[in-house]
């Protein structure tokens, strides 16, 4: 199965998973400031949103939206902790999911990442983030994850979304339970191993520049 993936992407957690549930991807870089894949194809050819992450499966058919991207990986694996197969451990794990897509993410830091979001708005944007933060830090009281004490898909993506907060100076040394809790995530080894090859890229993409400037 092949990924198309973005640097400092929501992408990065399905490629956690992934690592988690020792599932190989192939990773196809998107630039999604033009739209071009690596060897000049139109993204929109792969998907038509222009969106990532994609996941390309063994069919040939393309699966988009991470949150479901990653329910679909999970279940490619029967048995694995990421993603109870039924009951309500099950929709706890997708009630985080739904929250941490449209709260946190869309409705929360994308404003802040929109160059078109006037800046008195993205003051608001960020008291949105710092109230979703809170309310995070609070439900992890006593808990090692968003929904007890496994590691699942909705950590992952809680995990990759709240790491923005490097990207836009938001301290989170405030929210103490937060602030353990992503250290503890970032330390798992699938984490560390997707944000390196994340961090290569981003190297190669910024060699690449230079090199484009200098000629």
């Amino acid at each position: 199965m092949k990924l198309y993936h973005e640097v400092r992407g929501c992408s990065l957690a399905v490629d956690i998973v992934a690592r988690e549930l020792q599932l190989p991807l192939a990773l196809e870089w998107v630039d999604m400031k033009t739209k071009r894949l690596a060897d000049g194809r139109d993204y929109f050819s792969v998907n038509s949103k222009g969106t990532v992450p994609t996941l390309e499966m063994p069919d040939g058919q393309h699966l988009s939206e991470g949150c479901i991207v990653m329910q679909y990986l999970a279940d490619q694996c029967p048995g694995n902790t990421l993603l109870p197969a039924s009951g309500l451990p099950r929709y706890r794990v997708l009630e985080w999911m739904s929250f941490i897509a449209a709260d946190l993410h869309k409705g929360g830091f994308m404003p802040l990442f929109k160059a078109v979001t006037p800046p008195e708005y993205k003051a608001v944007a960020r008291g949105i983030v710092e109230a979703k933060l809170q309310w995070i830090d609070e439900q992890l009281a006593g808990r090692a994850h968003l929904t007890g004490d496994t590691f699942t898909i909705a950590d992952a993506h809680c995990y990759t979304i709240a790491m923005w907060t490097r990207a836009h100076a938001i301290d989170t040394r405030r929210w103490p339970h937060l602030e353990a809790y992503l250290a503890r995530c970032g330390a798992r080894p699938s984490v560390r191993a997707a944000e390196a090859a994340a961090a290569a890229q981003g190297e190669r993409e910024r060699a690449a520049a230079a090199a484009a400037v200098a000629h």
